[in-house]
């Protein structure tokens, strides 16, 4: 598989507590120049980075991250102004305690707020694999499948474990045919994103790819 083609799944990523306006721009320059899916940005830096790169690259921010316990209303709240100030596509962390007291009606509905509140935008739906069983993983494709949704994603990489080949599989698996997998956490060289491609995911989320790309660019 060609870089061109990974890159072209890379939702480029920055999610660092302290990132600054000018790393931001930073990231932005780098996934237009390398091709990437979107840039992955804290929703506090939305707006600027919408203005910075216009219609150049698409502007992912993050919601209800990254432990996705505050409550529905919040979270479709935050998404709302997420799209208000030039978000195009929405990563929101499901409720781990609704999944763990089996709550799955719950955890449906608070798919569903984030996405009334981002029609017309890709949502995905992190559900943070490391924590979960495999008959919780297989719910969740199922109520994601079902949410309206466009992704199902493994993990914020902000919790005990990133993405695994065995739970993209299971995923791919287990997920309605409509729904893409995006695998994120711990994607550290091409070897990793091929494998995950290969595997199914339609999408990674990581920053080391294009850290890669530019070792090659320069060589």
């Amino acid at each position: 598989m060609e870089l061109k083609e990974i890159l072209s799944k890379c939702d480029h990523t920055l999610l660092r507590v302290d990132a600054t306006a000018a790393e931001i721009q930073k990231l932005c320059d780098e996934g237009i120049r390398f091709g990437c899916a979107s840039v992955c940005i804290p929703p506090c830096h939305v707006a600027g980075a919408k203005r910075y790169v216009g219609d150049r690259i698409p502007i992912c921010t993050v919601i209800g991250f990254p432990n996705g316990y505050m409550t529905s209303g919040v979270k479709a709240f935050e998404a709302a102004d997420a799209v208000q100030n030039g978000a195009d596509e929405i990563d929101m962390v499901i409720n781990l305690a609704m999944v763990k007291d089996g709550a799955w009606d719950a955890v449906a509905q608070d798919i569903h707020g984030v996405r009334e509140a981002t029609k017309g935008k890709l949502l995905k739906v992190i559900i943070e694999t490391c924590l979960l069983t495999t008959e919780e993983k297989k719910k969740l494709c199922q109520i994601v499948s079902d949410s309206g949704a466009d992704f199902i994603k493994t993990s914020t990489g902000f919790s005990s474990g990133g993405a695994t080949r065995e739970d993209v599989a299971l995923l791919r698996q287990y997920s309605a045919d409509h729904l893409k997998v995006k695998a994120a956490g711990g994607i550290s060289s091409l070897a990793d994103a091929q494998d995950m491609i290969e595997l199914g995911a339609d999408r990674l989320g990581t920053s080391r790819i294009v850290k890669i790309a530019s070792t090659v660019e320069l060589l």
